[in-house]
């Protein structure tokens, strides 16, 4: 095949990216693919090029059934020929049956009243208006065919979804991702970086693995569709995995129904469930159920116990608002609540000429001095000079950390082991603020790896312009007390903090600004980054903004 400077101007692309990831998975899942799997592999690499194409082009469309006269692929030409031999290998199906909703989905609305208006009573009606009725009067699939047989089209039944769904998982080790990623990365929307795989580089060690984490999927399909909680919470405590990653994903999906359960004040249930999971959160939100429940005494010896070793700062803070409060409760002596600390506040009236900009932008346009320049920079900023100095140590390639060349970052970012396993390549990073060495490694690393996907640079929000006012304005020592912090925590600790950033680079100065408007009141994770600031003696204010009244 002829090399093209786009990999999109072969208009065969899609199907030589489907290519790649059969190539991919015979080279590393070899061991976890079954009979069927392997089977399938060397008889679709049998197969003419149009009947590849056309199942891939299929595969990658939305749905299972698609009617001939609908499928037109010039590079494919006649699909009938085409679709013949994935008929005879049963990929495709001519007579699968179909259920009236499903009829509805392939017919037009005009075919629909050729092959029912004898049974639809306001046939100037809407699709949607028949369904119900014709629904309750045929109850059984059908094939096209013996729905319409008047029609003259053909509908090709895709067979094998499951089996290309479970590629799929294999390949991106999540179901939430698709082949379009091929398409992005190809037309550069997005950029990822690469990173050396080993033989350890999968996420799903097993059949078991892949079959178990198939199982979760549709667990969570199922809660999202609101069937019964219930069998859905048996079926998953029932599980428990060797696999680390698929343990956590179990976590996970626990303390989401977990959380489901509370807004529906199903307590019990939700109890239930926070008992049997390890996830994040779980246990404070467990110490939280059992006061909703007025079980004080069992919330107290929990939150005691947690008080001991909190899991988090942000488990931290919620514990210090319960302790109290459950004492109290329990008739114990009223405890003296620490004070926050002071922060620096601003407070302003400011004319709001149009009500569609944000409170930030007036604030920043207020304060903004050609000798103090202010950038709206919220979690931007800290975050994108963390991940530009800290590059080699988030890609690193360890096992279990990428499992596919379309990774925005490690799949074990957020696990409590994150940096423990990586600290020799971060202490190597960090050590870099203190020779002096940071300024022109964030520099080069901006360039170099400009648009590349990352999980902590926001290269939207990023210019040479900022990155210059904060290397010369932003001390080493705070850069590396805030790295140290967000290492500690990455998913509380890279959000909530100061929305505006003010330079003074005459004097080598800043500081940052919370931005709080008319009614508004700073959050958890604010608070414990405005007291951490504070604590390491970092520049920063609290802006509250009242509205001036305008003149009539």
């Amino acid at each position: 095949m002829t090399v093209t400077a786009n990999p999109l101007d072969d208009p065969f692309y899609y199907l030589n990216n489907f290519r790649q990831v059969l190539d991919w998975l015979e080279l590393r899942y070899a061991d976890v693919m079954s009979e069927t799997e392997h089977a399938f592999l060397r008889d679709f690499r049998a197969l003419p090029q149009a009947s590849q194409g056309l199942l891939v082009r299929m595969v990658m469309r939305k749905g299972v059934h698609f009617r001939a006269g609908k499928l037109n692929y010039p590079e494919i030409g006649d699909i009938a020929r085409a679709a013949q031999p994935l008929l005879d290998h049963g990929w495709l199906d001519e007579r699968a049956p179909l259920s009236m909703s499903e009829l509805f989905e392939v017919l037009l609305k005009a075919e629909i009243l050729q092959a029912f208006g004898a049974f639809i009573e306001q046939p100037k009606g809407r699709k949607t208006d028949w369904l119900a009725t014709l629904h309750e009067q045929f109850p059984e699939p059908r094939s096209l065919v013996d729905w319409c047989p008047q029609l003259a089209d053909r509908l090709f039944s895709l067979t094998l979804m499951h089996l290309c769904d479970r590629f799929r998982l294999m390949f991106f080790g999540n179901l939430y991702q698709d082949w379009s990623e091929f398409v992005l990365a190809d037309l550069g929307i997005f950029t990822y970086e690469k990173v050396e795989f080993s033989a350890d580089s999968r996420g799903l060690r097993s059949r078991a693995d892949v079959d178990a984490c198939l199982f979760l999927h549709d667990c969570q399909q199922r809660f999202e569709a609101g069937e019964v909680l219930e069998p859905i919470i048996e079926q998953i405590s029932a599980l428990h995995f060797d696999n680390p990653w698929l343990q956590r994903r179990r976590g996970k999906l626990l303390f989401q129904i977990g959380q489901y359960c509370e807004r529906i004040s199903e307590f019990a249930l939700a109890l239930n469930v926070y008992r049997d999971c390890a996830y994040p959160g779980a246990r404070l939100r467990m110490i939280r159920v059992l006061e909703r429940c007025a079980e004080y005494a069992l919330a107290l010896e929990l939150a005691t116990l947690a008080e001991q070793a909190p899991e988090s700062a942000s488990e931290q803070q919620g514990l210090q608002r319960l302790l109290p409060r459950l004492r109290r409760k329990l008739g114990g002596p009223p405890l003296k609540r620490v004070a926050p600390r002071a922060v620096e506040r601003l407070d302003l009236q400011l004319l709001r000429s149009d009500p569609a900009l944000s409170v930030e932008y007036y604030v920043q346009a207020h304060l903004h001095e050609d000798t103090g320049p202010v950038h709206y920079v919220e979690n931007s900023l800290i975050n994108s000079l963390f991940g530009l100095l800290c590059w080699p140590a988030i890609f690193a390639p360890l096992p279990g950390a990428f499992f596919h060349p379309f990774q925005r970052g490690p799949v074990d970012l957020l696990n409590e082991d994150f940096h423990s396993r990586r600290s020799a390549v971060f202490q190597a990073c960090l050590a870099e603020l203190d020779d002096g060495r940071y300024a022109q490694t964030i520099r080069e690393r901006f360039s170099a790896k400009w648009g590349v996907q990352s999980p902590f640079v926001f290269w939207g929000a990023l210019n040479e312009e900022l990155l210059e006012l904060a290397l010369a304005c932003l001390p080493a020592e705070h850069l590396k007390h805030w790295f140290n912090r967000l290492l500690l925590d990455i998913k509380a600790n890279r959000a909530g903090m100061p929305d505006l950033i003010q330079f003074w680079p005459q004097h080598k100065t800043y500081r940052m600004i919370e931005v709080k408007g008319p009614g508004d009141r700073l959050q958890d994770n604010q608070l414990r980054w405005l007291e951490f600031c504070d604590a390491h003696q970092m520049p920063v204010a609290v802006c509250y903004v009242q509205w001036a009244e305008q003149d009539a």
